[in-house]
């Protein structure tokens, strides 16, 4: 893809707006639905885990079984978002999963904890891709990747943040009677519910009814977007339609599904797992740590992960979207996780998986502009939820199999080097995939930039 085309007043003030009217709020969102989703990795080693007599199959379950309901509801719910608008349906979610993640607070089994990680994935069903084909409803697909980078910055963060959050929660065991993990999983509940019923009054499904933009710049981003979604109506490649049978039968999108896959097995098993085997350095290594110190290093990867994600969307931005942007992190990321195994030190393993997590969240939200660039409509909200359902799907089994892994092996070498060899594929795939299509369509004008424009 190329630079960015030249840009006017009017385009620069549109989406410098909706830079700070729009991203950050949907960011918070995303920070609060990850840190709702990924809390339960606090609360394993800081006695849950012992509370519930969970072994690490069970907690693995536990986790990945969330996947299982997000999946059941992903595509019905993103259509359901598409048909009814973003504000209503993004706040519905919020509430909905708040008040299934408050009840956590009250589990006292391990099927209790099967059954609210199931009805967790079910409220939350459609909130990230729906978020992501909001965002890039409002943006023609050159600044796609930038907004997308910015949102995607909440991810990370939640956990800069939300460990230590987290980690000061449970030490405040005792208030109302409650074990410390009782107590982080109540207050960390609250805010969803709080931002949901925000979101319904502050959110705007189209750029045509946003009033804090001027007449001129909501003229602009209409025509921009109409002419976008014309064009990609219209391309030459049929399954470019916009409607829902073409997201099912288009190949690109199932190959992009794959290439998720990979992304998102590596994450998950870094959320959920990372936390435990944080834990277990302090028999590995013969020291001791706090509550709080296991928090501050559980966030440490995950600072330099933020900034490089920031950056390396900028790149992406200003000189076009590239394999290499998607690719490149897949193999260092691949390369990397099996590697931090042979650390001798909690420093120099924590200094590996941060590599790790910096290769991750570099690729994703460069990856998630390239399915908007040839989806439109019906089959953009269902293209898109189709590949975040083979991300859930990664999701559970990272989960899973890492914790059965880890039971059946007894050390995280097996479930390491699972994570490394799902992340290389995802980097054939896409060097493949974009291979292929070298062949394809003429490009339109750099304002498209469709897939097929990817070197």
């Amino acid at each position: 893809m190329g630079a960015d085309a030249p840009s006017t007043a009017v385009e620069r003030t549109a989406i410098k707006k909706i830079s700070v009217r729009l991203v950050p709020f949907v960011a918070l969102m995303f920070f609060v639905n990850y840190l709702d989703r990924t809390a339960v990795s606090f609360a394993e080693p800081n006695g849950m885990g012992e509370d519930l007599a969970l072994t690490a199959a069970q907690f693995g379950l536990a986790s990945g079984i969330f996947f299982i309901g997000y999946i059941v509801l992903e595509v019905p719910s993103n259509m359901a978002l598409h048909r009814f608008g973003a504000r209503r349906w993004l706040a519905r979610i919020m509430v909905t999963w708040g008040i299934v993640s408050l009840l956590f607070t009250w589990v006292n089994s391990s099927g209790q904890l099967y059954t609210l990680r199931f009805l967790l994935g079910v409220a939350e069903a459609g909130f990230f891709p729906g978020a992501i084909l909001f965002l890039s409803q409002w943006v023609p697909a050159r600044h796609r990747t930038k907004i997308l980078g910015l949102f995607y910055l909440a991810q990370p963060l939640t956990t800069v943040f939300g460990a230590p959050l987290a980690g000061w929660l449970i030490g405040r065991h005792g208030l109302f009677g409650l074990e410390g993990w009782r107590v982080m999983f109540l207050f960390v509940s609250l805010p969803a519910i709080v931002l949901g019923v925000i979101a319904w009054f502050y959110l705007i499904d189209r750029p045509a009814d946003a009033k804090w933009l001027t007449p001129a710049e909501r003229d602009w981003l209409t025509k921009e977007l109409a002419a976008e979604n014309a064009h990609k109506a219209g391309h030459e490649d049929q399954h470019a339609k916009s409607d829902l049978k073409a997201a099912f039968a288009n190949g690109r999108v199932w190959v992009l599904a794959l290439v998720y896959f990979g992304f998102v097995y590596g994450l998950y098993a870094l959320a959920f797992f990372l936390p435990t085997i944080i834990n277990g350095f302090q028999e590995q290594y013969d020291t001791t740590f706090s509550v709080m110190d296991k928090a501050w290093i559980t966030a440490i990867p995950y600072l330099p992960a933020a900034v490089v994600l920031f950056f390396w969307t900028r790149h992406a931005t200003r000189h076009g979207t590239r394999t290499w942007h998607v690719a490149g992190p897949a193999v260092v990321g691949g390369v990397s996780i099996p590697l931090a195994l042979y650390m001798g030190s909690p420093t120099a393993t924590v200094a590996v998986i941060t590599v790790t997590a910096c290769a991750i969240f570099a690729a994703l939200p460069v990856f998630w502009s390239v399915p908007s660039r040839f989806l439109t409509g019906a089959a953009a909200a269902a293209g898109i939820a189709l590949i975040n359902t083979a991300g859930n799907v990664a999701g559970f089994a990272a989960s899973y199999i890492t914790g059965w892994l880890k039971d059946w092996s007894g050390d995280y070498y097996v479930p390491l080097y699972l994570v490394g060899f799902f992340m290389l594929l995802s980097a054939v795939l896409m060097i493949w995939l974009a291979t292929r299509n070298r062949t394809a369509a003429p490009a339109p004008g750099p304002e498209q930039q469709p897939l097929e424009a990817l070197r």
